[in-house]
């Protein structure tokens, strides 16, 4: 079928849509991609949300109004790909990710989506999982796994959006997964305390910056980095560090908080060292993560475009082979990837 996904992602940059035709297992084309930002007030509106989701009730009004503004971006999008389909995946924003209380909380209004655009579509993607007792997240591995068919393993798929996560792809077809930490989310918030930017464009405020070494060593013995995959994060986990670095320059301080993007990557345990990582995700624009990562793994990392595939689209491309994996019944997540007990179904289909 042809498939548009739609990803708003940690980041709160605005919303990506692909196309993709797929049965929901192989890839039979890719087709157009845009992101549509979003304006400042509704950035702002929504970042307030992420703020308020652990006390917000679900008729909040303010909630029930970036909800509807947040849809139409989505509804926009789909309309500016200007492409056919027959189906939607509509993963909404995350305002809260909780799986050790069972708890994940993605807005968007599936029922305005599916009318307004007159097609099906697929929604409420990691619920399922965590009522099971998975994490909930990542959700990825296995349209990774599906891309990376023939390529040499072990091999690890980074994603550096506003929290990072990793797909582990063995050569025995182990796949596994789990949130490394931190992505851009920390950086971008400095940045935009310090400069009034959105995010750290070329790396250059990194890259004027010092490291404090100290600093890092006492992060990375978080107890986050102690536990095995899988594991999930939500994007305010590590927000309390920003308290650490509060009368550093600004540029020290993101370079201190790139490094630790790279770090907590190296921390993690995956199964073996792979062959190579693959990078996709915002963060892999930015030059001083980049060149954390190639210090800190010390294996080739290159950008998912040395293999062909769009970093900028890769998550929206997903939930479009997600959505169809929902209406065939197919499994979203496996025990490595989330801790699920057995391979999940999920999601939801709005007619």
């Amino acid at each position: 079928m042809r498939v548009i996904g739609l990803m708003s992602g940690t980041s709160l940059d605005g919303v990506d849509a692909a196309w993709l035709e797929t049965d929901g297992e192989q890839v039979g084309a890719f087709g157009p991609a845009l992101t549509v930002p979003y304006e400042p007030a509704l950035r702002a509106a929504i970042r307030e949300i992420l703020d308020r989701a652990p006390q917000l009730a679900a008729d909040d009004p303010q909630l029930l109004a970036v909800t509807r503004r947040l849809t139409e971006v989505h509804a926009d999008a789909v309309r500016a790909l200007d492409a056919p389909y027959d189906l939607i995946g509509f993963h909404g924003q995350t305002i809260l990710h909780d799986p050790n209380h069972r708890r994940t909380w993605q807005i968007g209004d599936a029922a305005w989506l599916a009318q307004a655009l007159g097609a099906p579509v697929a929604y409420d993607f990691r619920s399922a999982d965590v009522a099971a007792g998975g994490e909930g997240a990542p959700l990825v591995p296995l349209f990774h796994a599906g891309l990376a068919e023939a390529l040499p393993k072990p091999l690890a798929i980074l994603n550096i959006g506003g929290v990072s996560n990793v797909t582990y792809l063995g050569a025995d077809g182990l796949i596994a997964a789990c949130d490394t930490g931190p992505g851009n989310a920390l950086l971008d918030d400095w940045v935009r305390q310090h400069t009034g930017q959105a995010f750290d464009a070329d790396g250059a405020l990194a890259a004027s910056g010092k490291i404090d070494e100290s600093l890092l060593t006492r992060w990375l013995s978080h107890s986050y980095f102690e536990r095995e995959l899988p594991k999930s994060l939500d994007r305010l986990s590590f927000h309390a560090l920003l308290d650490d670095i509060r009368g550093m320059s600004a540029g020290h301080g993101a370079a201190t908080l790139a490094a630790f993007t790279a770090r907590a990557v190296a921390a993690t345990r995956l199964p073996e060292v792979p062959q190579q990582w693959l990078i996709t995700g915002g963060g892999r624009h930015n030059p001083a993560i980049m060149a954390a990562l190639r210090q800190a793994l010390g294996v080739p990392v290159n950008p998912v475009e040395s293999v062909g595939w769009n970093g900028d689209f890769l998550e929206a491309q997903c939930f479009a082979y997600l959505a169809m994996r929902v209406k065939r019944g197919l499994p979203l997540s496996l025990p490595m990837t989330t801790g699920v007990p057995q391979p999940m179904q999920g999601g939801r289909i709005q007619l």
